[in-house]
C-alpha cells in the first residue's frame, strides 16, 4: 500500500508541475500548451485540467496531514 501511495504522489506532484509551467507560459507568452497540444480534443482538454486540479487537491491534503500529525 505505502508504494501505491508514493507512486501517487509522485503522479500529482507530476501533474502539478506540468500545470505550473503551463501557467507561467501563459502567463510570460500567452501560450496554452495543454489547449495547443489537446485543443482539438475539448473534453480531454477539460479531463487534464481536472486531473490538474485533483492533484493539487491531494498534494494539499497530504501537506495538511502532514503539519497535523
Amino acid at each position: 500500500m505505502n508504494k501505491n501511495r508514493h507512486m501517487l504522489g509522485i503522479i500529482c506532484e507530476s501533474l502539478l508541475i506540468i500545470g505550473a509551467l503551463n501557467w507561467g507560459l501563459m502567463a510570460v507568452f500567452d501560450l496554452n500548451i495543454v489547449h495547443f497540444i489537446f485543443g482539438s480534443f475539448p473534453t480531454l482538454e477539460k479531463y487534464i485540467y481536472g486531473l490538474v486540479g485533483v492533484a493539487g487537491l491531494y498534494i494539499l491534503y497530504r501537506l495538511l496531514q502532514k503539519e497535523l500529525s
